[in-house]
């Protein structure tokens, strides 16, 4: 059976842009290895990105967190640096507007992966909100979450996050 990578919200915005941190910077490179990696073996390749648009702050997000990113159409909306770069023509790129894809899942569903992994941002809103719904949608196969290539702008929460999806039976590396 294939296998199949999520890159959760490896965009600009969260690297460098207006919700931007340092750890995130340091990510790239092995994040796209592994989706070189992914598409050497003939494994699927899933892009969530963080969408909004320019009326955001009207949003229930936009007033609990009034910092407008992803705007779609601006470059913060973009992938982030060489991850860009590897994007395939097979891949599939979800849009979403709130933490977790449901267009994903109902993708997840019908899909008939052994394992998912998911790497990128942020480890404890994004990254867990997706891993759930993967976990949810195909609850046999091996859902993974490589801790090396996630991140948080808060070390504490990162590390929360990682521990609460373990207790989910989603599998740590």
């Amino acid at each position: 059976m294939k296998k199949c990578l999520i890159v959760v919200d490896y965009q600009n915005d969260f690297v460098i842009g207006s919700l931007g941190f340092e750890k995130a910077k340091e990510l790239e490179l092995g994040i796209a290895n592994k989706i070189n990696a992914y598409h050497l073996a003939g494994n699927d390749v899933i892009f969530t990105l963080d969408t909004h648009y320019d009326d955001y702050s009207d949003s229930y997000e936009g007033k609990h967190l009034p910092i407008p990113h992803c705007i779609e159409g601006t470059d913060g909306h973009k992938l982030y640096g060489s991850v860009a770069e590897c994007v395939d023509d097979n891949d599939i790129v979800f849009r979403k507007s709130v933490f977790g894809s449901d267009a994903m899942y109902e993708y997840l569903k019908t899909a008939c992966y052994s394992s998912i992994e998911l790497v990128g941002v942020v480890t404890n809103i994004c990254v867990v909100a997706n891993a759930v719904l993967a976990k949810t949608a195909l609850p046999d196969a091996d859902i993974i979450v490589d801790s090396a290539l996630t991140a948080s702008n808060d070390e504490q929460l990162h590390k929360a996050a990682l521990c609460t999806m373990e207790s989910m039976q989603i599998i740590i590396k």
